[in-house]
């Protein structure tokens, strides 16, 4: 039902969330996680059901049952990946979406056969790396 009078609605910083993680799992701190299928923390792959979620704040395993440990993820942001050697992410592609290749790399197509999920926006192409927005 629609309002009829103020509410006080509830509000967190988005920036840093904890995200559960999928089971038998080693996030690295600084590594890109993803969202996987089920909606738990990894990290990133190549695969099409992935959600790009951020950057890692911290190393954490996850050896128990999915959502047994969380992670810190920062989104909200713009971070620095790797470029990847046989797709490389150009000039061209700024502020377009690159893909994910694993957990520090991103390409400038889902290659291969529609094989990659979306990582995010690109901002800046360096020599030693890609601004990707989170």
């Amino acid at each position: 039902m629609a309002l009829s009078a103020d509410r006080n609605t509830p509000m967190k910083d988005g920036e840093l969330i904890s995200v559960p993680m999928a089971t038998n799992t080693t996030i690295y701190a600084g590594s890109l996680v993803v969202a996987n299928g089920s909606g738990y923390a990894a990290p990133g792959s190549t695969a099409t059901t992935l959600t790009a979620l951020g950057r890692a704040e911290e190393r954490k395993t996850n050896s128990g049952a999915n959502g047994a440990a969380s992670i810190l993820v920062r989104r909200g942001a713009v971070f620095k990946f790797k470029n990847s050697g046989t797709d490389p992410v150009v000039q061209a592609t700024l502020g377009k979406t690159c893909y994910i290749v694993d957990d520090e790399t991103v390409s400038a197509t889902n290659a291969g056969g529609n094989t990659q999920s979306a990582a995010g926006k690109v901002v800046g192409i360096d020599a030693d790396g890609v601004w990707v927005e989170i």
